[in-house]
């Protein structure tokens, strides 16, 4: 395992991301798809859109918490919320800006959001994501919504959530470890 700390060099970052969904990406992320898969297909649903390389990255990147932090007891349900989201968020925060780490941080609570604003989302939620919204606090506030709407990068969380949403597909197409990795060093080289 690397001194992540001490990782300074665009290649290195890359590797050692990468390296990180390879030692631990064969964890079931759902019932169908495992860690590797969701997060790639995560990343494939934001390039078919058209989403800037932050984004892409930042779909590719957002459950980085669920591999440095384990959340599961003996029988692979999830014990406790851990704030996977945060946990991603702060340790991407030491090479990447804002554009990336922002849409990490924030989608979970874009979930709780698009619940509140648009009640037929939940219809679309898989049995795992409504028992982690459970677990997250449910739909937001009133209140909540409005602070939501007034964040950086609301747009981008957004819709890192509703790709969240769709990787989830067994067998599914998806940009390979090896292209994220040569995104992630033309990311962090700019």
């Amino acid at each position: 395992m690397p001194v992540w700390r001490e990782l300074a060099q665009p290649a290195e970052i890359a590797d050692a991301l990468v390296g990180l969904f390879e030692e631990r990406g064969d964890e079931k992320y759902s019932e169908v798809v495992t860690q590797i898969e969701h997060a790639t297909q995560c990343a494939g649903c934001a390039i078919e859109e058209g989403a800037g390389d932050a984004t892409v990255l930042a779909a590719f990147l957002h459950d980085i918490g669920h591999l440095l932090v384990n959340e599961r007891d003996d029988d692979g349900e999830v014990r406790a919320d851990f704030h996977h989201e945060n946990v991603g968020a702060r340790f991407l925060a030491n090479w990447f800006d804002d554009a990336v780490t922002m849409p990490v941080q924030l989608h979970v609570s874009a979930k709780r959001y698009l619940c509140a604003v648009e009640p037929s989302y939940h219809d679309e939620l898989s049995s795992a994501s409504v028992h982690s919204l459970t677990l997250q606090g449910g739909p937001m506030s009133d209140d909540e919504v409005r602070a939501f709407e007034a964040l950086p990068h609301l747009d981008a969380a957004v819709s890192l959530r509703r790709w969240d949403e769709q990787a989830k597909v067994e067998g599914a197409a998806a940009p390979s470890l090896d292209e994220m990795r040569a995104r992630i060093v033309a990311y962090l080289k700019l």
